[in-house]
C-alpha cells in the first residue's frame, strides 16, 4: 500500500522488523519441504522414484511459472511464483547431489550475489519508486530481473532454498536438535543484525546511502547480511512453530492456523486478486497510511483463517492447491 513511511516511528520500526522476512521464511520452508518430499527417492537411489520425483517437480515448476506470469500480466510486479519455478527446477537436478555440494552451491550463490551488487547497477530497469520495471517483457529485462534485481532474484534468493534443502536432509528440526537450532538461529539473527548496524553507522560518513546498500538487512537490495539474518530468523520461527504445535496440537486456534498454512498458495494469489484488488477498486490502494495498511492486513489474515477452517471441513486442499495437484 506504499505506506512504509506513513506512520509514527514506533510503528515503522515494528513494520520494518517483518520486511522481507515472510518471503525468506517461505523459501526456506519450500526447500525443507522438497527435501522431505524427495527423501525416499534420494535414500533408495531408485531410478524410477528419482524420475517420478523429478517429473513432479518439473510439472510444479511449469504450473508456478504460468501462475506467476498471469499475476505479472495483471500488474503484480512483486510476484514470487515464477522464481519458485526456478527453485523447483534446481531441486529436480539436485535430488541425487551430496549434502556438501549443496552447501558449497549455497556459499557460491551467496558470494556471487554480493559480488554482483558491487559490479552491476542494481537500479537498472527500475523507476525511482522501485515499483515499475522498464523493459520487463524483453529478454534482457526479464533475465536481469529474474537473476539479479527483481523482487526475489535467483542471486541470492536461491540461497534460502538451498539452505532449506540442506537442513531438511539433516533433519535438524527433530526433538534432539531443535533446541540447538532455535538457540543458534536466534543468536545468529542478533549477531548479523548487530554487524549490519555497526557497519552502516561506521561507513555512512564515507559511503553515504551506499552503506545501507552494502550492509543493510532490507530485502532490496538483498545483500549477504540480509540473507544470513533472514535464514536465521526463518529457522527460529520454524523451530518455535514446531514447539507450539507439539504443545498445543489439539487447540482449535492451532488447527485453524495449520489449515491456513495448507492453503498458502490460494491465500498468496487471493491476497493479490481479492485483498489488494478490493483496495484498488475503491481507490484506496496507495493511501500512504501505515496504520491502515497494517490493520487491513491483520483483518484480512483473520478472515483468511476463518475461510481456511470452513473450507477444510469439506475439502482436503485449497482451491488453487486442488488445481495444482490435478496437474502435478
Amino acid at each position: 500500500m506504499q505506506a512504509e513511511n506513513g506512520g509514527p516511528a514506533w510503528l515503522q520500526s515494528i513494520a520494518g522488523l517483518f520486511e522481507g522476512r515472510a518471503s525468506a521464511l517461505f523459501v526456506v520452508l519450500a526447500g525443507i519441504g522438497v527435501s522431505l518430499m524427495t527423501s525416499k527417492a534420494r535414500n533408495s537411489m531408485s531410478e524410477e522414484l528419482i524420475r517420478q520425483s523429478r517429473n513432479s517437480l518439473y510439472r510444479r515448476a511449469v504450473f508456478l511459472f504460468v501462475a506467476g506470469v498471469i499475476l505479472l500480466l495483471m500488474g503484480w510486479s512483486a510476484d514470487i511464483l515464477h522464481y519458485y519455478a526456478v527453485f523447483m527446477l534446481v531441486a529436480a537436478v539436485l535430488i541425487t547431489v551430496s549434502d556438501n555440494k549443496i552447501l558449497g552451491l549455497f556459499l557460491m550463490i551467496l558470494l556471487t550475489s554480493q559480488l554482483f551488487l558491487v559490479v552491476f547497477d542494481y537500479t537498472q530497469g527500475w523507476d525511482s519508486s522501485f515499483k515499475q520495471y522498464m523493459g520487463f517483457w524483453t529478454i534482457e529485462g526479464f533475465t536481469r530481473n529474474l537473476l539479479f534485481n527483481g523482487f526475489h532474484p535467483i542471486f541470492p534468493w536461491l540461497s534460502f532454498f538451498l539452505i532449506g534443502l540442506w537442513i531438511g536432509r539433516k533433519r535438524w528440526l527433530n526433538k534432539q536438535n531443535r533446541s540447538k537450532v532455535l538457540l543458534y538461529s536466534l543468536s545468529g539473527t542478533i549477531v548479523f543484525e548487530t554487524i549490519s548496524f555497526v557497519l552502516v553507522q561506521w561507513k555512512t560518513p564515507a559511503f553515504g546511502k551506499a552503506a545501507y546498500y552494502l550492509f543493510g538487512t532490507k530485502p532490496m537490495p538483498p545483500n549477504m547480511l540480509y540473507v544470513l539474518s533472514g535464514i536465521c530468523s526463518a529457522l527460529a520461527v520454524i523451530a518455535i512453530c514446531v514447539y507450539i504445535v507439539e504443545k498445543f496440537e489439539n487447540s482449535l486456534l492451532t488447527q485453524a492456523v495449520i489449515h491456513t498454512g495448507q492453503l498458502s498458495l490460494t491465500h498468496y494469489i487471493g491476497h493479490i486478486v481479492i485483498g489488494l484488488g478490493l483496495l484498488e477498486t475503491v481507490g484506496y490502494l496507495e493511501n500512504g497510511k501505515l496504520s491502515i495498511a497494517m490493520t487491513y492486513g491483520i483483518v484480512y489474515f483473520m478472515l483468511s483463517i476463518v475461510f481456511s477452517t470452513v473450507w477444510r471441513r469439506w475439502m482436503n486442499r485449497g482451491p488453487i492447491e486442488l488445481i495444482m495437484r490435478k496437474f502435478c
